[in-house]
């Protein structure tokens, strides 16, 4: 069906309202609408807030000719279909400039802590509830909770100086109704993620203050968090982080060896290292070079055979790294190498850390032993 259609027939069903909101409660890029929304107290006969599964869901044609990306949240107004948290809001704030508080949307500070949030936070807030990578630029989960952690950061240092309830003194901000639902995220999924969870050390004491206050105090930031919580929650009780890596599926397995190493406590002779793997030679070597290249947190990888998608850019690096080793004449490599993975009790692996040998300095045959 046509957009023109679609939307005309969007109007026709909702005859008595003025606007659409396409949204659900756990949406945290929906959330800040309705904050303004519920804040404003700008009545269901304006704006009605629908679930996209009116449409047929995100990924049916009648919703995606109306937002292309099949993201919630959306607004139907009329003849336009507008997308993305960030427009709708300032569209509900210029349509409703004289209802409610302001959300001072001119104010710069306001206005950096939302850009910082929808540039650097959402486009990785994945980490923390999808299955698999990439979570934005960022092909590994840990690496994407450090950067949103650092975000974090990032924000309180803009705030750190304005006292009161909210970001920036005593008046509501758009930049409170942009970070509040994501700080729910946040405080709720972290403790999965994170062994001997320590809240401080997710959220500095600004905004700790600031979050648990409005949730105190705040009449509609508290509904918002309810309604966010609880559509975590019903995630929850689907088992969504059952198998996602580092929340249900954690690195149980005793340490090794290796990790002695990894800390110094047993000397090796290093000829490689950078902040992710470890690169060493054998103390058995079997061929005039030989390195053993292992990562530095184990990260779950005892075996190959443990690898998930969120290891894909790990091993990747650390391909890369033994090929770069492999044409180092001054370990003794010449023209080439052999890469091996021992893999379990039948792959002849002694040690359950995962570790790339890489040999030469001779001739090998096919096929190995």
């Amino acid at each position: 069906r046509s957009k023109k259609l679609l939307l005309k027939m969007s109007s026709e069903n909702d005859a008595q309202n003025k606007h659409t909101l396409y949204d659900m409660p756990v949406s945290n890029n929906g959330a800040r609408c309705r904050i303004i929304l519920y804040k404003k107290e700008i009545p269901n006969s304006e704006v009605t807030i629908a679930s996209p599964m009116d449409l047929g869901g995100f990924r049916s044609p009648e919703y995606l000719a109306l937002n292309p990306q099949g993201k919630m949240p959306l607004l139907v107004s009329g003849d336009m279909a507008i997308p993305e948290s960030d427009t709708i809001c300032r569209y509900l704030l210029t349509q409703y400039a004289d209802s409610g508080p302001s959300f001072q949307p001119d104010h710069y500070k306001s206005n950096l802590v939302a850009r910082i949030h929808d540039m650097y936070m959402t486009t990785i807030q994945g980490c923390l509830y999808k299955a698999a990578p990439p979570f934005g630029i960022y092909g590994s989960r840990k690496e994407a909770q450090a950067e949103f952690i650092r975000q974090i950061s990032v924000v309180a240092d803009i705030v750190n100086d304005d006292d009161g309830r909210y970001l920036l003194g005593d008046e509501v901000s758009y930049a409170d109704a942009a970070l509040f639902p994501t700080m729910v995220f946040a405080a709720y999924l972290f403790p999965k993620f994170v062994s001997g969870y320590i809240e401080d050390q997710i959220l500095p004491k600004r905004l700790k203050d600031w979050y648990y206050g409005l949730i105190e105090t705040d009449d509609v930031f508290r509904k918002v968090h309810d309604e966010i919580l609880g559509g975590l929650q019903s995630w929850e009780e689907k088992d969504r982080w059952g198998t996602i890596h580092q929340a249900g599926a954690r690195d149980m397995n005793a340490s090794t060896l290796f990790d002695k190493i990894i800390s110094g406590d047993i000397p090796a002779n290093v000829v490689y290292q950078d902040t992710t793997v470890l690169a060493f030679t054998d103390i058995n070597p079997a061929a005039p070079a030989h390195i053993l290249v292992i990562p530095k947190d184990r990260d779950g990888l005892s075996s190959l055979r443990n690898g998930t998608p969120d290891h894909e850019s790990l091993l990747g690096h650390m391909l890369v790294v033994a090929g770069k080793l492999a044409s180092d004449k001054d370990l003794g490599f010449e023209d080439g190498g052999r890469l091996v993975i021992n893999d379990g009790p039948d792959g002849g692996q002694e040690v359950p850390h995962l570790h790339m040998h890489v040999l030469g300095g001779r001739k090998f045959e096919w096929p190995p032993g």
